[in-house]
């Protein structure tokens, strides 16, 4: 007798199989107890969330999220769209922002007066602004002007602001941003270490001392587990991206300690995309997995493992 099942009973079983077996792959962290200041904040991503700010907030809410990450927008009814469901549903909320234009000049007036509107407005004070800087292509002292910018308005608003380890942006690769670390003594990142992985086609094992250097300036997390010829695995409850899942955590480990030491706020967005940055089936472009169910998976983690 033949026995079938469809593609979607397949996803729920094996899911429930990764979620019960990952947290008994990772190994302890110890982690120093928490001073007073101390709080984990995991925050959801609207990237690839069909409905309202409203719904996105509804949903995480009621998820067990803290906030959410969004793109600070231009237009004023926009920006009240956030405010209004981040107040009604008591939501925190980062704002992502960015220069647009491939022209230097104007992505550097583009990129500062975004961060201004960003940190200066009335309603709510965002936790950071997390930008995606520069370009891989600008010079290093143009990108270095652009640091000098969100190092001058981060001061003035109190509001912290972190540049992202993304490909394509200014902190592309791990020996790259390690220049900028060794200049700028202010720069604050946001560790998003799954492009470094895709970029150096690599567990980064060669290049410790440049980590190490780089997990000392972590502001903020993007909790996207990648692996060597990607930026994001198809399911990390999957076992065999055990080693890559643990590779993470243990850059994660690291940022959870000092945080915990130094009694600081530690902010991470669960960030795995949609298709087609999940991979996706052929023809029909169907995600091989559940963006939602994962990011939540990695929220109950985070929390398992790093809440005070």
């Amino acid at each position: 007798m033949k026995h079938s099942i469809n593609r979607r009973d397949f996803l729920q079983r094996t899911a429930a199989l990764g979620a019960g077996t990952l947290l008994s792959q990772l190994p302890a962290a110890a982690m120093p107890a928490a001073k007073a200041g101390f709080r984990l904040v995991v925050l959801a991503t609207d990237w690839g969330f069909p409905g309202s700010r409203d719904a996105l907030c509804e949903k995480a809410k009621a998820a067990g999220y803290d906030g959410i990450e969004v793109w600070w927008p231009g237009s004023p009814e926009a920006q009240k769209e956030i405010f209004d469901a981040v107040e009604k549903h008591g939501m925190e909320v980062g704002f992502l922002a960015s220069g647009g234009s491939n022209d230097f000049a104007k992505h550097a007036s583009t990129f500062e007066a975004t961060l201004l509107a960003a940190t200066g407005n009335k309603r709510k004070q965002p936790l950071y602004v997390n930008c995606h800087s520069g370009r891989d292509y600008y010079t290093e002292a143009q990108n270095g002007q652009l640091i000098d910018i969100t190092t001058r308005i981060s001061r003035s608003s109190g509001v912290p602001i972190y540049h992202e380890t993304h490909r394509a942006r200014m902190m592309f690769a791990a020996h790259v941003t390690r220049r900028f670390i060794e200049t700028k003594p202010d720069l604050r990142l946001t560790l998003d270490i799954s492009h470094w992985c895709n970029v150096h086609e690599s567990y980064l094992s060669d290049q410790a001392e440049t980590v190490a250097l780089a997990l000392q300036r972590v502001g903020h997390i993007h909790a996207r587990i990648g692996h060597p010829e990607g930026p994001q695995v198809s399911d990390p409850r999957a076992p065999e991206w055990e080693h890559a899942v643990k590779a993470h955590f243990a850059w994660w480990d690291e940022v959870a300690k000092m945080k915990r030491a130094k009694g600081e706020v530690m902010t991470v967005l669960t960030e795995f995309g949609p298709a087609d940055y999940m991979p996706t089936l052929p023809y029909t472009r169907q995600p091989v997995a559940d963006q939602w169910a994962i990011n939540v998976h990695m929220k109950d983690l985070l929390k398992a493992r790093y809440g005070a």
